[in-house]
């Protein structure tokens, strides 16, 4: 057991210093690379083979979700026909430790003869590769973390920590935010809490529970019944509304012993009820809800407006996954 550990302890302490090298080797051709990506008006075209390629495909996707338009190139797949996806315009990143990777220097006379702009990451600044770039990303690796030096590890590592160092740069360049994240992510629960809005959730029309103010407190339980929300809204000649009658305001006022059915819902109403806007994140209802220890907010058209446009309950934004 004890051999394994220092093993793992190995592997990860070679890793580490590996990606600790890159900080102070950063320079103006990491700058450079972030300018020409930048300039770009095409797609970032990404390509590597091997362990390599498998960390261009991540680097790629990377870039694609934090605002830099990317995709995967395998250069073997190039030379045969692949290398149709590049376009006036685009950017090539290409990747390989040694820089001397056969399938990756084949596709580099295309690349130079579209014009194409190209930054490479590799380890060796005198490689083919390195030579034929726009500008070059050093990565420096003293040993592998493999003991036999042979699988690539530390070198994959430092790799895939500069496309990250790449992506997060240029998504500060463009000031890309939470919610541009969230719009490529809509599946994912980030996504549903930043994009989906009150009124992708609310219950409208007809499905809305309301009372006049003159309605008996049992005939109101009948609305609260009836449209299953646990609420109703009590509401004024001009449809404005003044409060909220809940499953809670009627045990109160059952609590107090006098017979509480037969009285106006406006003697058990809670009076200036919570309330959201159109147009405000699902996730913000949410946090009043949770925050005020509520089930449901009526949705209006403005802070100004007081005529309830719509219902939203707790319960519909649980179960899609607003969380």
């Amino acid at each position: 057991m004890t051999d394994i550990i220092d093993a793992a302890k190995r592997v990860l302490r070679i890793e580490s210093d590996a990606v600790a090298a890159l900080v102070d080797g950063l320079d103006g051709n990491f700058s450079k690379a972030v300018e020409i990506i930048l300039e770009c008006r095409g797609k970032v075209v990404i390509t590597g083979i091997g362990k390599s390629g498998l960390i261009c495909q991540k680097i790629a996707s990377t870039m694609a979700s934090t605002g830099t338009p990317a995709f995967f190139l395998h250069p073997a797949e190039g030379i045969h026909g692949d290398l149709g996806m590049l376009m006036k315009g685009d950017v090539v990143v290409a990747a390989s430790y040694s820089g001397e990777t056969v399938e990756v220097t084949r596709i580099l006379p295309v690349i130079k003869r579209m014009g194409l702009p190209l930054i490479a990451i590799t380890s060796k600044a005198e490689s083919t590769l390195a030579r034929a770039a726009d500008t070059f990303i050093h990565i420096p690796v003293k040993e592998e973390a493999c003991p036999l030096g042979l699988a690539p590890t530390a070198s994959t590592t430092a790799t895939l920590a500069m496309g990250d160092a790449l992506a997060v740069a240029l998504l500060t360049r463009r000031g890309f935010n939470a919610e541009d994240f969230a719009f490529f992510h809509p599946g994912g629960s980030l996504g549903k809490r930043l994009i989906a809005k009150v009124e992708d959730f609310m219950h409208c029309g007809k499905d809305i529970p309301l009372v006049g103010i003159g309605t008996l407190l049992k005939e109101a339980l009948f609305e609260i019944t009836d449209k299953k929300l646990g609420v109703a809204g009590v509401v004024d000649d001009e449809g404005a509304l003044v409060g909220v009658f809940t499953d809670g305001d009627l045990r109160r006022s059952l609590e107090k012993g006098f017979d509480a059915f037969n009285r106006p819902v406006t003697d058990a109403m809670t009076r200036n009820p919570k309330r959201i806007v159109k147009g405000s994140l699902a996730a913000k209802a949410l946090h009043s809800m949770e925050e005020h220890s509520i089930t449901s907010l009526f949705v209006f058209e403005s802070e100004e407006s007081r005529v309830p446009i719509g219902i939203i309950h707790i319960h519909d934004l649980v179960k899609a996954g607003i969380v």
